[in-house]
């Protein structure tokens, strides 16, 4: 299990087992319900675009930690596993 999946797991058990004082858990709580993820998601990606143009080697990949963080509670939200992304991967280099 490598990173990724690692907080992929958590994410996935925040959906499950909410935790008082948890990001995840308060995305998930949030009366706009997924509308706040990609609300998030839009952020995070403006985020790393500015990061791009503007900043440093540890700026752009801070930012797209944050970013993929974001995509991986909307994917978990949507119930799709984080393997059906490798999979893509997989499909798209034959």
């Amino acid at each position: 299990m490598d990173v990724l999946d690692e907080v992929y797991s958590v994410i996935e058990d925040r959906k499950e087992n909410p935790k008082e004082g948890s990001y995840v858990t308060s995305l998930y709580r949030d009366p706009k319900g997924l509308d706040k993820v990609l609300e998030k998601i839009g952020e995070e990606s403006t985020e790393v675009i500015i990061a791009a143009k503007n900043g440093g080697e540890k700026e752009i990949i801070y930012e797209s930690a944050d970013l993929i963080f974001h995509l991986m509670i909307m994917l978990a939200a949507k119930g799709i596993p984080l393997d059906k992304v490798r999979e893509e991967f997989v499909r798209r280099r034959k």
